[in-house]
C-alpha cells in the first residue's frame, strides 16, 4: 500500500503506556541505555524517561508492523517522532536510535531546568500569533512562533511568562484556545540551538543509510530520499520550527491510500482530516497492530 506512517512526540504519554511492549526489546534497551525503564506518571516527568519510553513504544510498533508485511512508502514524524520515522523507513538503526534519544534528553533537559516551556494558540492566523509574540519577545523574556500543526493552530516556545502575556493576549484577539502544554523546554525556537549543535556532534558517527521511501522533513516541510537533509533534521529540528501542516501538504501530493497514527495519542486529528479528508487512517492507540494488519490488508485488496 502507499501508506502514510505519522509518529507524534511528546505530550500523549500515559502511565502503563509500555504494558504491551515486547518484553525482551524493553530489557535490551534497559540493559543498552543503563537505566531502568520505568513506566509511570511520575517517572515522564523525567525528560529522559519520556523520550526514550515513547520511542521504544514506537519502535515496537513498528517491529510488529514489519513482523506482518507492512511498511510505509511516507514517513512523518513530529518533533521527536523524526527518530521512529528515520528508524521505520529503514534509515536509523535501533540501537543508535535509542543513544541518540537517551542524550537528546538529557541535553533538553539540562539546559533549561526550570521557567521556560510551549504553549499553543489555536484559531488565529501564524501571521496573527507572530503579531502578538512581537508584542511580548525581548532578550530578557523571550518568545516564539514555533510549530504549525494546522492553518489556524501555532505553537509557543520561550519563557513561561512571556507565554502567559501571548495567552492572555490572544484570548483577547479572539482566539479558540490558548494555553501551556506540558512541555518543559522551549523546543523547536532559537533557544534550542546550542542543544542543536551538541547533538549534531554526538550524532557525527552515527550511521544514516538512505531512506527506503519518502521522508517529510520537519524543518522545510519537504520530501527527503537522501541521508543529508535527514541528518540535518534529526539534529537541528529543536531549534526551528516543526512545519507539520506543510509537511502532510507534501504528503497529499504524493496520494496515500492511507494512513497509520503511531502512539501516543491522537494529536493530529483536526489537521488531518483538513488535509486528507475521509481517507483511510488508523490509530495504534485505539486497536492493535493485528486488527491494524487487517484493515490495511482489507483496504489493499479493496474489500470494505
Amino acid at each position: 500500500m502507499n501508506s502514510l506512517w505519522i509518529f507524534p512526540g511528546q505530550g500523549g504519554q500515559h502511565a502503563g503506556m509500555l504494558a504491551d511492549v515486547d518484553a525482551d526489546l524493553r530489557s535490551h534497551v534497559a540493559d543498552l541505555l543503563g537505566m531502568k525503564l520505568l513506566d509511570t506518571d511520575i517517572a515522564y516527568q523525567d525528560s529522559v524517561q519520556l523520550q526514550v519510553g515513547i520511542e521504544l513504544l514506537q519502535v515496537a510498533q513498528v517491529d510488529a508492523m514489519f513482523k506482518a508485511g507492512l511498511k510505509p512508502h511516507l514517513v512523518a514524524g513530529h518533533s521527536l517522532g523524526v527518530f521512529a520515522a528515520a528508524y521505520a523507513i529503514g534509515s536509523l538503526e535501533k540501537d543508535d536510535l535509542f543513544r541518540v534519544v537517551k542524550r537528546r534528553a538529557e541535553l533538553m533537559q539540562g539546559a533549561y531546568p526550570t521557567g521556560y516551556g510551549m504553549g499553543v494558540v489555536v484559531g488565529l492566523s501564524r501571521d496573527a500569533v507572530e503579531k502578538l509574540v512581537a508584542q511580548v519577545h525581548s532578550t530578557a523574556h523571550p518568545v516564539y512562533a514555533s510549530n504549525q500543526n494546522a492553518e489556524d493552530q501555532t505553537a509557543l516556545s520561550g519563557e513561561l511568562t512571556a507565554i502567559d502575556e501571548v495567552v492572555a493576549l490572544a484570548k483577547q484577539n479572539g482566539a479558540v484556545l490558548a494555553r501551556r502544554l506540558k512541555v518543559p523546554v522551549p523546543s523547536h525556537s532559537p533557544l534550542m540551538t546550542k542543544v542543536s549543535t551538541q547533538l549534531a556532534a554526538a550524532m557525527a558517527d552515527v550511521e544514516l543509510k538512505k531512506p527506503a521511501g519518502i521522508y517529510l522533513a520537519n524543518y522545510s516541510g519537504r520530501a527527503v530520499r537522501q541521508t543529508p537533509p535527514m541528518r540535518e533534521d534529526l539534529t537541528s529540528n529543536l531549534k526551528h520550527p516543526v512545519y507539520f501542516e506543510a509537511m502532510m501538504g507534501v504528503a497529499h501530493d504524493y496520494q496515500p491510500d492511507s494512513i497509520v497514527n503511531f502512539s501516543p495519542g491522537r494529536p493530529f486529528r483536526k489537521a488531518l482530516g483538513q488535509k486528507f479528508g475521509d481517507l483511510h487512517q488508523i490509530s495504534l492507540d485505539q486497536m492493535s497492530v493485528s486488527d491494524a494488519a487487517f484493515l490495511l490488508n482489507k483496504w489493499e485488496r479493496g474489500s470494505y
